[in-house]
């Protein structure tokens, strides 16, 4: 399994990590959040970690640790605008 995502969401984060300037994708992850959940995390990757695993699709990049992996495999980013 791996991480996926949709082309407006590969797009979007091309945009993103253009505007930051040095970056290479996107960074996922999870942190602990409250007493029973966790909570995802999205930063723009300025490098990438020897722990990392790396998906890309539509030319973007997605960064995940192998210790968040666990909680993220299968998941697929979309991006959808509203309003």
């Amino acid at each position: 399994m791996a991480i996926t995502m949709t082309e407006p969401a590969a797009k979007h984060i091309q945009k993103q990590v253009e505007k930051s300037g040095n970056g290479i994708g996107l960074r996922l992850g999870v942190k602990k959040s409250g007493c029973s959940g966790f909570a995802y995390t999205f930063e723009i990757a300025q490098t990438a970690l020897e722990t990392d695993r790396v998906f890309e699709s539509f030319g973007a990049k997605v960064l995940v640790d192998e210790q968040n992996l666990q909680f993220l495999e299968g998941t697929q980013l979309d991006y959808v605008k509203e309003g």
